[in-house]
């Protein structure tokens, strides 16, 4: 392909400007410049930055929402039993047709750390990374039941190769090489929001950005692991985001509700706090289920109360699903595939004249894809209620902030291990910080078991 055909599209679609200083880089400049933007659907972008995405009515949609139908904590007869959950869960485990996706795109930008949020310790005592965590969580899986669970990395372009980086350099931190996967999503230009110029974030190189965690769908069909999983017999993938080190990697439970209710996506959730907390809200519209963002939850929906006084729409998204392989597969062939969001950010970018600018106010439009938005599009999704001091302590913030940081997730963990060992009966010293490792102990069960003579804890102790 010579020049003219692959710029041809950007001209048409009123993009020349990217190759306006094109007589000063280099061959290797150039080289990266044509990859960029040939890698532009120019098409779609033109119909995003018209308004194609569609604005949402919020306030209409709220209006519409119900609680969705959801298998809650305190439900005294469930459709299906704890119990009966756990055995199918741990069935599909054995028979190996459970997979993880780890979703580390993130860098720890909020967090004051210029690396993949993946390499961030927040182990109390062993200082463990977050990599760490989910690691040892998913191989103590494999061994309790007695398969290699392989784990499939989401990395983004600018966590890729520090992510695959770390893996190599700590032996991929006990999984074979047939075990991962590490594999990166795509990405969407930035767009100047007054001229719906493509943005450059500098001479000779255009400012892209992560297309969103909903960029997983095309991401697993390009890469080739929606092939890997059938060709293992993969059936369901279990999905968490690296920020949070509470997760239980492959929770059979949860697993076995989405089996049993032969559900094509399933979603844990929390009890919301307080009507406003910055998480996800699931809901039922029109018997689907659907997520509507805190920032987009009218006042008036967010603090409507049911018969008991709780929160009317109570159910918090923490990112944890099951999804089903071949629904996966379908979605990957969906027409346009997920919808576009955008957001209104601050992007540095060079100018027509050559000159490096850093906004102080938003100036740029990016888009994004949200995974939750398969939820409406699922024939059968359910949600699961989970116990937030079991299954969510995100690390989002620097140590400061009002939630979600490095130190709330410490205190999370210790009082999780805490009240395992004090189950066994162990003594543990209220000034003691404790950390179980899950090869060790993965639960509270497994700690009953090891223990056979109770003493106390008095100093910090690692259980490893």
């Amino acid at each position: 392909m010579d020049a003219s055909d692959w710029r041809a599209a950007a001209h048409k679609f009123g993009q020349s400007h990217l190759f306006q200083f094109w007589s000063q880089h280099s061959e290797a400049q150039r080289a990266h410049l044509k990859a960029q933007v040939q890698s532009i659907d120019f098409s779609q972008l033109a119909a995003l930055v018209a308004g194609a995405d569609e604005s949402v009515d919020w306030s209409e949609l709220a209006d519409r929402a119900q609680p969705p139908d959801a298998i809650r904590l305190n439900e005294v007869s469930p459709q299906f039993s704890r119990e009966e959950a756990m055995a199918s869960g741990e069935q599909a485990i054995r028979e190996g047709k459970i997979g993880m996706i780890l979703v580390a795109g993130g860098q720890g930008t909020r967090l004051g750390f210029d690396q993949p949020k993946g390499m961030f310790r927040i182990g109390p005592v062993s200082n463990r990374s977050l990599f760490s965590m989910h690691a040892d969580s998913l191989l103590a899986s494999s061994k309790r039941y007695g398969v290699s669970i392989p784990m499939f990395v989401m990395t983004s372009p600018a966590t890729d190769a520090a992510t695959r980086e770390c893996f190599k350099k700590h032996k991929n931190l006990g999984f074979n090489e047939d075990d991962l996967s590490v594999f990166c999503q795509g990405t969407m230009p930035a767009i100047d929001a007054l001229t719906g110029q493509i943005l450059l974030e500098s001479l000779s190189s255009i400012a892209l950005s992560p297309d969103g965690h909903g960029g997983i769908v095309s991401a697993l069909d390009s890469s080739g692991i929606l092939s890997l999983a059938q060709d293992r017999g993969i059936e369901n993938f279990f999905y968490a985001q690296v920020d949070n080190p509470l997760v239980r990697a492959c929770d059979p439970v949860l697993i076995g509700y989405h089996l049993l209710s032969r559900s094509q996506m399933t979603t844990q959730v929390v009890s919301k706090r307080f009507a406003k907390e910055r998480v996800g809200n699931v809901v039922s519209i029109d018997g689907r289920t659907h997520i509507i963002e805190y920032s987009d939850l009218p006042d008036s929906a967010a603090n409507q109360l049911d018969i008991s006084g709780a929160l009317r729409l109570w159910a918090g998204n923490i990112a944890i699903h099951v999804i089903d392989r071949d629904f996966a597969t379908q979605a990957a062939t969906f027409d346009h595939g997920l919808p576009f969001h955008r957001a209104s950010k601050l992007v540095p970018y060079v100018d027509s004249e050559g000159r490096f600018v850093k906004p102080t106010v938003p100036n740029a439009i990016k888009f994004e894809r949200f995974v939750f938005d398969l939820l409406p599009r699922a024939e059968r999704a359910i949600v699961v209620e989970g116990d937030p001091a079991e299954v969510f302590a995100p690390v989002k913030n620097a140590d400061g902030a009002s939630s979600d940081t490095p130190t709330s997730a410490r205190n999370a963990l210790v009082q999780q291990h805490r009240r395992w060992l004090e189950q066994a009966g162990v003594r543990v010293s209220d000034q003691a910080k404790v950390e179980i490792n899950p090869c060790w102990a993965l639960d509270a069960s497994e700690v009953q078991k090891k223990i056979h003579k109770p003493s106390d804890i008095l100093v910090d102790t690692y259980f490893a």
